[in-house]
């Protein structure tokens, strides 16, 4: 188990992924691996909270047309700020998922359904996996945390589930923690979200009437088949997380090395 030892009230996907166990049994430092959703609806004593954390950098994976619709971050200090999109403009999931949360006009959402909301999810996380543009995204992201420089990191997209989540199983992958365990820490975030999504499911059927609530609440989840579309995908490419790391991702055992002895005990 993860020791969050912390919350905020304005990014409830927020956890620490201190305290799980990687290579030789050596567990992940607390304090240094930060996940979390959009942080632009924190409040005062979320920022308080993330000033005892002190992250070193932080890292968004959205989109310019993402970001640009909705509040900025809200953060204490001057941590460096990095910018790596990871977003297929050719598919309507990372707008949705934006447009849900932040209450506007869902014009995505036909062609979701159209696509049949699930299996939409699950391409995705093929994609993470296939598309250049993305694995560049990811491996960049990944380096950030080998130079003890941009710890303690904390990365985000919008929701703080699928980019975040597909981030943060490359990263316990690399850091040798079991599979069983990454499973677990991915699937944390519909019990963290669980009020949030039922208020915002609620609130869409009332704008919509004739809205497959199911078909939205595929896209408000994660689900471990989309973990596992994600996970065909490495071995049919790579062989296997460790091929997909270094073939994928293009790390080296030098950059690995490095991420180990920055983040296990």
């Amino acid at each position: 188990m993860a020791a969050t030892g912390w919350a905020l009230r304005g990014a409830p996907n927020a956890r620490d992924l201190g305290g799980l166990a990687g290579h030789g049994g050596r567990r992940i430092r607390a304090g240094l691996l930060l996940r979390a959703p959009a942080l632009g609806r924190l409040t005062d004593e979320d920022l308080a909270v993330l000033a005892r954390l002190k992250p070193a950098c932080v890292l968004d994976l959205r989109d310019a047309s993402e970001t640009v619709v909705a509040p900025p971050d809200r953060l204490p200090g001057r941590p460096r700020m990095v910018h790596l999109p990871v977003h297929d403009p050719a598919h309507p999931v990372f707008t949705y998922v934006s447009a849900v949360l932040l209450g506007h006009d869902l014009d995505a959402y036909a062609g979701l359904v159209l696509d049949g909301t699930p299996a939409a999810m699950a391409a995705i996380y093929r994609w993470f996996v296939a598309d250049p543009a993305a694995r560049a995204g990811f491996a960049a992201a990944v380096r950030l945390a080998t130079d003890p420089g941009n710890l303690p990191l904390l990365y985000h997209c919008t929701a703080g589930k699928d980019r975040t989540g597909w981030l943060t199983a490359i990263l316990l992958a690399a850091l040798g923690v079991a599979p069983a365990a990454i499973r677990a820490d991915y699937l944390r975030s519909n019990e963290a979200t669980e009020s949030l999504r039922e208020v915002l499911l609620r609130k869409m059927a009332e704008r919509r009437p004739g809205l497959d609530i199911e078909a939205a609440r595929a896209v408000l989840e994660v689900r471990p088949e989309y973990l596992d579309a994600a996970y065909a995908e490495v071995q049919r490419r790579y062989g296997d997380l460790a091929g997909y790391l270094t073939d994928g991702l293009g790390l080296t055992g030098t950059e690995l090395a490095a991420l180990r002895a920055n983040l296990l005990e």
